[in-house]
Parts: C-alpha cells; sequence; structure tokens
C-alpha cells in the first residue's frame, strides 16, 4: 500500500512573498532559494522529525495569530535564536516551555503568522 513518509512542504498565501522570504532569511537564517521558496534536505546527524497534527477549530494555540495555521521549524539553539529576534524587534513570546519532546519558543512573522521553534532533545 502506498503510504504518505513525511511533510513535503508548507505552503500559504502571502501578501509579499518576496519581502516575507528576505524576512524568514534576515531572522530564521533559512536559506531562502531564487525561485522564492526554501529546501530543507533531511540530515540523519541532527535530531529531530516532522510532525503533522490537525488542531480543534476552537484552539487557541495559535493565537494571538489570527490564521488558521502555525509553522513550527526546527533550531539548533532556541536560546539564541529567540535573543537575536528580540534584539531584531522580532514579536517574541516570553514564554518557553521544556518537555521531554525538547524546548519550545513562539514568534509572530510580520504578517501576522504564528511560528513554533523547537529545538529537539539531544540525541542519546
Amino acid at each position: 500500500m502506498a503510504k504518505v513518509t513525511g511533510i513535503g512542504g508548507i505552503f500559504f498565501k502571502s501578501r509579499d512573498p518576496k519581502a516575507l522570504g528576505e524576512w524568514y532569511a534576515k531572522h530564521l537564517g533559512m536559506a531562502v532559494e531564487e525561485w522564492g521558496g526554501v529546501r530543507f534536505d533531511d540530515d540523519a546527524g541532527r535530531p529531530g522529525y516532522t510532525v503533522w497534527c490537525p488542531f480543534s477549530a476552537d484552539t487557541d494555540y495559535f493565537a494571538p495569530s489570527a490564521h488558521p495555521y502555525m509553522i513550527n521549524f526546527r533550531v539548533d539553539d532556541l536560546d539564541g535564536m529567540l535573543a537575536q529576534l528580540r534584539e531584531a524587534g522580532v514579536t517574541v513570546d516570553d514564554r518557553v516551555e521544556d518537555s521531554e519532546f525538547g524546548r519550545f519558543g513562539w514568534v509572530m512573522d510580520p504578517e501576522g503568522t504564528r511560528i513554533e521553534l523547537w529545538q529537539p532533545p539531544a540525541q542519546a
């Protein structure tokens, strides 16, 4: 039987795709290519995985974003990333969550999309 093996991409509408791509490149270090997107190649040497998870229609987990989605990015240094984003004037949630799944922090992009930043736990 054919089956899904992971997330192939995140596609969404933007008021200004070029400017938003530049923001993600500047603040999150994403290598936006000439065609406007980013390709993430799997790296077996890094911990982490990709999750697909629907939420209840009345969830407030994405708040304060009004968008019906949230983007999660793996990061290698959550504290460093949050500090550099604060220094750059990005809206950063004060809360950081530590769990058995790793560490989580949240920021807002310039179009009001909530971004979850995830530092997976160290590999055993």
